[in-house]
C-alpha cells in the first residue's frame, strides 16, 4: 500500500488528483497545517523539510513534487500517463517535469517577491515571461502539452495553473486557461477538489 501525506489547499493536491487519476490504491495521512503538524517531529522524520506532498511506497519515501509525479506515473504504466521509455514523448515529457521544478517555480517565486533574477549566466530560468512564453508556445496545440494525449506532467502543470491564475500568480492567457480547465473538469479533479473544500475546514489555516 502507498501511503500518501496529504493536506488540503496545497500542492499535495494535484498529488492527489494524479492518484486518482491512476486509480492507485493509497491510505491518506493527513496533515493539520491548522496545527502546525508539518513541523512536528513525527512529520520531520519522514520529511526533515516539512512539506507535503510527500509519499512513501515499498519501503522507500519520496519527497518534492516533480519526483513524486514522475515516480506514480511509471508505477502504473498501464494507465499511459507517463511515456515509455523508447517513445518519443519520453524526452519532451521528463523535459516539462522538470521546467517545472527547475524554472517555473524559481520564476513564480521571484516574480512574487519582487526579485531581481539577476544575470542571465545565473538565473535558473531567465526570465519570468520568458518561462510563460514558452509555456504559451508548448500549449499551441493543446488542450495538453502534447496535443491531446494526457499526461502526468498535464495534472501537475494544469493544478499549479489553477492556483496561480486563481491568486493572480499567472495571467489568464488563454492556453494557461484551456489546460486548466481541461484538467479541472475531469472527475478525479473535481472529486479531490470538492473533498479538498471540506477537508480545510479542519486542516487548512484560513487564507489571507
Amino acid at each position: 500500500m502507498l501511503t500518501f501525506y496529504h493536506s488540503p489547499w496545497t500542492r499535495a493536491t494535484g498529488v492527489r488528483t494524479l492518484l486518482e487519476e491512476l486509480e492507485a490504491p493509497y491510505d491518506m495521512r493527513l496533515v493539520n497545517r491548522k496545527a502546525g503538524e508539518q513541523r512536528s517531529p513525527e512529520f520531520l522524520a519522514i520529511n526533515p523539510l516539512g512539506k507535503v506532498p510527500t509519499i512513501a511506497h515499498d519501503g522507500a519515501v519520496i519527497t518534492e513534487q516533480v519526483a513524486i509525479y514522475l515516480y506514480l506515473a511509471d508505477q502504473f504504466p498501464e494507465k499511459g500517463l507517463a511515456p515509455a521509455i523508447g517513445d518519443k514523448l519520453r524526452g519532451p515529457y521528463l523535459r516539462w517535469m522538470a521546467i517545472y521544478g527547475a524554472a517555473f517555480e524559481p520564476a513564480l517565486v521571484d516574480h512574487y517577491r519582487k526579485t531581481d533574477p539577476g544575470s542571465p549566466g545565473m538565473s535558473p530560468y531567465g526570465t519570468f515571461d520568458g518561462v510563460l512564453d514558452l509555456l504559451e508556445s508548448q500549449l499551441a496545440t493543446g488542450p495538453f502539452l502534447f496535443g491531446y494525449r494526457l499526461t502526468a506532467a498535464d495534472i501537475l502543470w494544469g493544478s499549479a495553473l489553477g492556483w496561480t491564475i486563481q491568486f493572480g500568480l499567472v495571467p489568464k492567457r488563454p492556453a494557461f486557461v484551456r489546460l486548466q480547465e481541461a484538467v479541472a473538469s475531469r472527475p478525479a479533479a473535481r472529486k479531490v477538489f470538492e473533498e479538498d473544500k471540506t477537508l480545510a475546514e479542519t486542516y487548512a489555516p484560513k487564507m489571507g
